[in-house]
């Protein structure tokens, strides 16, 4: 918590770069070693994973005590990946997620991956609700098919729409789709936001989460905010530039909150991607700057908006009650102010983490 307000962790992954885990060596090791680097440079040397560590997957409890114990997140949402063209486990695999869940099960929820341009799609959401009890889904952008990487458009009645009503068949309220920022080679025509159109018209009843908003495409997501109230953004990545770039986060943000999307703004870092706790401290440190107040009338981030991004949002989306939930923590483990030492003392050597800050 942060001065009594809850935090979720919108999007947790475990990582998994073996060698053994890539489809194409050569594509997994410079994804691995790209996303490394951007966690050095985010971290910080007081909070970069030894490489190793990273590299093979760093684990449930390693990632869960890095939010629950090591910062101020209160709640996580893991999210499994479809990412099956570069990794054959889709590259952040459900067990790690199911594991979390099965130790912390009133601090965890769950996004199972759906690749749908692969067959069985629709028998892999009905796994996914009825086996192993997701929260929600999650798509990627981008797979390859025969040996060619293919675009995904949300907008296909033939591919994504029996999807989408198979999800709502099942109850499930919110599909989110990584857009924005690539992975691996792929038409990047496919990281925009456009086609998600189509589906918010079609299913205004599905809240369709869109990760990484505003790393790319700011305008265009703004307009589908102002447009859509079943579109939302989840910021994993892009709560990075408020370590390492604050104004281009400050433009992003700012245009989301001009298109009246407070309410529909999600907190996120993608532990372990980075550690959760410089991200989230310089979140909650951050103030728009003065010029884009004054000369492009950009709202203010106030206490209360930082408030609903770090977790309020994210429990109205999933129709979580506050209250019982903080009900349902208080007294565990995690309840406490303290906070442990990062990753568990499995930190990178100074001069290797100050090599990729620089």
């Amino acid at each position: 918590m942060i001065e009594d307000f809850l935090v979720v962790e919108g999007v947790a992954h475990n990582y998994n770069f073996r060698p053994e885990n890539c489809v194409n060596p050569h594509i997994g090791a410079a994804i691995g070693e790209h996303l490394y680097g951007l966690h050095k440079r985010v971290s910080g040397p007081a909070y970069t994973l030894e490489r190793s560590t990273y590299m093979q997957g760093a684990g449930a409890d390693v990632i869960g005590r890095a939010l629950l114990a090591e910062s101020q997140t209160d709640v996580i949402a893991y999210h499994e990946t479809p990412i099956y063209g570069h990794f054959r486990d889709g590259g952040s695999a459900l067990g790690f997620g199911l594991e979390m869940r099965e130790k912390w099960p009133q601090r965890v929820l769950i996004y199972g991956a759906v690749s749908p341009l692969r067959p069985g799609a629709l028998d892999r959401v009905d796994e996914l609700v009825e086996k192993h009890r997701v929260n929600a889904l999650k798509l990627y952008p981008i797979d390859v098919v025969e040996g060619r990487a293919t675009a995904l458009d949300m907008g296909d009645p033939e591919i994504c729409f029996p999807l989408f009503e198979r999800a709502r068949q099942h109850g499930l309220k919110v599909v989110a789709i990584h857009k924005a920022l690539p992975v691996g080679p792929g038409p990047t025509s496919a990281l925009g936001t456009a086609d998600v159109e189509a589906a918010a018209l079609a299913f205004p009843d599905l809240t369709f989460e869109v990760v990484h908003g505003g790393m790319a495409f700011v305008e265009e997501t703004a307009l589908q905010l102002e447009s859509f109230r079943n579109v939302w953004v989840n910021l994993e990545a892009t709560s990075f530039m408020a370590v390492y770039a604050p104004r281009r986060f400050a433009e992003a943000m700012g245009a989301f909150l001009q298109a009246g999307a407070a309410g529909r703004i999600i907190w996120a870092t993608g532990c372990d991607a980075v550690h959760p706790r410089p991200a989230i401290e310089a979140f909650w440190n951050f103030e728009m700057p003065r010029d884009l107040i004054e000369e492009y009338g950009m709202p203010e981030l106030t206490k209360e908006i930082k408030a609903d991004i770090l977790g309020r949002n994210f429990l109205r989306m999933h129709g979580i009650d506050e209250k019982g939930l903080r009900e349902r923590i208080r007294g565990d483990e995690f309840d406490t102010t303290e906070l442990q030492e990062p990753w568990g003392g499995r930190v990178a050597p100074a001069d290797d983490a100050l090599a990729g800050a620089r």
